[in-house]
């Protein structure tokens, strides 16, 4: 039977794939509701069939995106299938503007599988930021300390949750010890608008590396649903900033041509930093006003289909890792 539904081709390609992330983890889209047409019909509260032009579209969402006229896409709606380490959960659920059903271990067998962090991304903590890690990684050796120490631990966890599966312990109680480096997955169910917020959040470089991950492939299936609202999102909330008072007053000093008193070099108005200190900005906020201004690469979150597994591939991937309960003589 035909459907009647909008649909998006692109979206339509990869509903029910499934793309690898981390080690073990994945997402897949399962169900999409709407398309960039649905933003703009909202706006306009129009059924509007066949009667405006894609340019038209485009402009209307970009005026929607930059001015944060939201609800219109919140008619867009999205599902997901995702696994991830228990601590990356942890994080994904401070966005609680979402419906969520988690894989229950009271209930079901967990996967013993764990997240093991590449050595690229193994690194000491920030000398600059308290919740983040340096760019560069850790010694070698250091590295293959944690992993030892993590297989030793994980090893044990494992042998002890087969154990006391093995003794007919309720699950609920067997799986207390388990590390967070264990998997759980989730269906996931998001608007659009508060996609791009947790989007906007979860791709950022400040954002802890393994979560990056996922917002990179989800922000890739959010450019075959809607590649317009995509594309408005890149430019003003990924590629865009925001601007204090005293950043503006400094922009506004810069870009008079005639200097008004601020030295002047090649045309171009100059102010020093001790100039930035008297409009009122703080050192951090110095350093990132000039971060602003700085011409940022444009990311590309493009899937590669090559990466798509099938549903029944990551479903024989999780129940091989299920284990076998340790039974009494």
């Amino acid at each position: 039977m035909q459907t009647k539904r909008p649909i998006a081709p692109g979206a339509e390609e990869i509903l029910g794939g499934y793309f690898p992330v981390l080690d073990h983890g994945f997402v897949a889209l399962v169900d999409y509701m709407g398309t960039d047409d649905d933003i703009e019909r909202a706006a306009r509260v129009s059924y509007g069939a066949g009667t405006r032009r894609v340019s038209q579209t485009r402009g209307l969402i970009r005026y929607l995106q930059r001015h944060a006229h939201t609800t219109p896409s919140e008619m867009v709606e999205f599902k997901f299938h995702c696994s991830m380490p228990m601590f990356v959960a942890r994080q994904w659920v401070r966005h609680r503007t979402a419906s969520v059903n988690e894989y229950s271990a009271r209930y079901s067998l967990l996967p013993l599988l764990f997240y093991e962090p590449p050595h690229a991304h193994f690194a000491h903590q920030s000398s600059v930021n308290n919740q983040g890690r340096e760019a560069e990684p850790a010694a070698p050796e250091i590295y293959a300390a944690a992993v030892e120490r993590w297989q030793q631990l994980r090893d044990h966890a494992s042998d002890t949750y087969g154990w006391l599966l093995g003794e007919d312990v309720a699950r609920e109680i067997a799986r207390i010890d388990l590390p967070l480096s264990t998997y759980t997955q989730w269906y996931w169910k998001i608007d659009l608008h508060n996609l791009l917020h947790f989007l906007t959040l979860r791709v950022d470089d400040h954002a802890q590396w393994e979560i990056q991950e996922y917002g990179r492939v989800m922000a890739g299936m959010l450019e075959r649903v809607a590649p317009l609202a995509y594309e408005a999102w890149l430019d003003y909330n990924v590629l865009g900033t925001r601007l204090s008072y005293g950043e503006r007053q400094a922009l506004a000093r810069l870009l008079r041509p005639e200097g008004d008193g601020v030295a002047v070099r090649d045309g171009v108005s100059e102010l020093s930093r001790a100039d930035l200190r008297e409009l009122g900005l703080a050192p951090r906020e110095i350093r990132e006003l000039l971060a602003k201004i700085e011409a940022p690469n444009r990311p590309d979150f493009s899937l590669d289909l090559a990466d798509m597994r099938s549903a029944e591939e990551m479903e024989r991937k999780m129940l091989a890792a299920v284990p076998e309960p340790d039974r009494p003589a």
